[in-house]
């Protein structure tokens, strides 16, 4: 049975250790019973249990199926460990989800010091979702797995596949470990994000397999200190800021690091993305040993970002990007213009660096370029000559 040692999450021996099953509290586990309210019952209890560290197990073999739940807290444990060994699966017709009023499927809230590991598998059944888009208007998609307000959280080693909407979204956090999830949706499944992380600090993301039909990775407004590496995107939409300054919102990111990630049949590789007539800034962004594999758009800074074509083009405002750094991005691209930075108009970027880039066509005959709008800085060492470039 899998857990974390207690030395490594700050416990000695000497706390106390409860365990709570949800086949205790009449969890059937066959895939077609209802075993929400089972759940709900275990939560109740392990939640209520004074102790240093509980356990909360989900046993291997089995399939239980769950409506929406709200797993909420405060608890009185200083760690729950919810091992995910067996399988969790979603209801397989639109109409057992439980309605409009539901955005999410799996949530968690207000649980300070929880841990979800355990080497099992999530099934959004998403694809009942996705044939019935845009044709069905009395239910939306429902994000999968979402954290709310749960500082110290720790999530790895899960097998997340075909989420309505989004897989994973992180909100409102100080501080997250997250590693090791593998997470899949076919690449024409809409909105299906993988991770997606918005008003948080001090987040560690590590080691993620990500395949989907949406960005991989997702950093919204309020996002300080993100720290991004190994990741292996594709296919998706890439690893993105952004969307930032919807509807004219002053929206805020900083201190954001890419690492060492690779992105293989991806409609962007690393992007930054707002909209005309936001504000605030995104700033102090590193994007360093980037590895592309035939990914369209490797590189770019769309401020122009309007997806349905049904925006203002007259803004004279826009949300304000500097110290942008795309050091070591190596591969090979389908699109022409393998860098991309297309900047507001009116709120000049700046600072932006480029050093050691060597992006070549997919397609041995053709030639890739680069194109800018009011983009200031400097390069070096760059395939392609990024002359665009404003002092």
């Amino acid at each position: 049975m899998a857990s974390i040692g207690l030395g490594k999450i700050g416990l000695s021996d000497d706390d106390e250790l409860s365990t709570i099953n949800v086949r205790d509290f009449g969890a059937i586990g066959d895939g077609t019973t209802d075993d929400s309210q089972a759940f709900l019952k275990a939560w109740k209890k392990a939640c209520g249990i004074q102790a240093g560290y509980v356990n909360f197990i989900i046993e291997s073999g089995k399939a239980f199926l769950l409506k929406p739940i709200r797993f909420e807290g405060p608890c009185r444990a200083s760690y729950i460990n919810i091992q995910v060994l067996g399988t969790i699966t979603a209801p397989k017709s639109i109409y057992e989800w439980g309605g409009q009023s539901v955005d999410n499927w799996l949530i968690f809230f207000r649980i300070n010091g929880l841990i979800v590991n355990g080497k099992g598998t999530i099934n959004g059944q998403g694809s009942i979702w996705w044939q019935q888009l845009p044709k069905n208007n009395l239910f939306h998609p429902l994000d999968a797995l979402s954290f709310v307000g749960c500082n110290n959280l720790k999530l790895d080693h899960l097998n997340l596949i075909n989420s309505p909407r989004r897989h994973v979204v992180i909100f409102n956090i100080n501080g997250a470990t997250i590693s090791n999830l593998n997470i899949i949706a076919p690449k024409e499944s809409p909105n299906t994000d993988g991770i997606d992380i918005g008003q948080s600090t001090n987040i560690q993301l590590h080691y993620c397999n990500i395949k989907t039909g949406d960005d991989c990775i997702a950093i919204g407004p309020s996002s300080f200190y993100i720290n991004i590496s190994n990741i292996a995107c594709g296919p998706g939409h890439g690893i993105s800021i952004g969307s930032l300054g919807l509807n004219g919102r002053t929206d805020k990111v900083e201190e954001v690091q890419v690492r060492d990630c690779t992105f293989t049949g991806t409609r962007n590789g690393v992007r930054i993305k707002t909209w005309e007539g936001g504000s605030g800034y995104a700033r102090k962004i590193l994007f360093e040993g980037i590895t592309l594999n035939a990914a369209d758009n490797p590189i770019i800074i769309d401020q122009y970002y309007c997806p349905n074509n049904m925006c203002s083009k007259q803004s004279t405002s826009g949300v304000k990007l500097s110290d942008i750094s795309f050091t070591r991005v190596i591969g090979t691209t389908t699109t022409k213009n393998a860098i991309n930075l297309s900047c507001s108009k009116s709120v000049a970027c700046t600072n932006i660096l480029l050093n050691h880039v060597n992006i070549k066509s997919a397609y041995s005959e053709d030639v890739v370029s680069s194109y800018c709008i009011n983009a200031h800085g400097r390069f070096s060492d760059s395939v392609p000559p990024v002359d665009c470039l404003l002092n």
